[in-house]
């Protein structure tokens, strides 16, 4: 899957999430910018996992922090899945 179509299908995902689109970087924190909390990160994985087919673990879950590090591990499960 292109990258540029991964960032286009990760921000619907947030978007769905309920994160306004100004608050919608590839730096924004997930804790910190975004105010994530335990139902925003479920609803997150949620769509995430659906939109793109694919299993996260916890451990991989754990390790997201920013929105560029979602877009690294989509892509690189989205590449190995293709």
């Amino acid at each position: 899957m292109e990258n540029k179509t991964i960032q286009r299908t990760l921000y619907k995902v947030l978007r769905k999430t309920g994160v306004r689109r100004d608050r919608i970087t590839l730096d924004a924190s997930f804790n910190d910018d975004l105010n994530f909390d335990q139902v925003d990160w479920a609803l997150f994985v949620y769509y995430l996992e659906g939109f793109f087919k694919i299993h996260l673990e916890d451990q991989e879950i754990r390790n997201l922090s920013h929105i560029n590090d979602t877009l690294e591990v989509v892509s690189k499960r989205t590449c190995v899945e293709c």
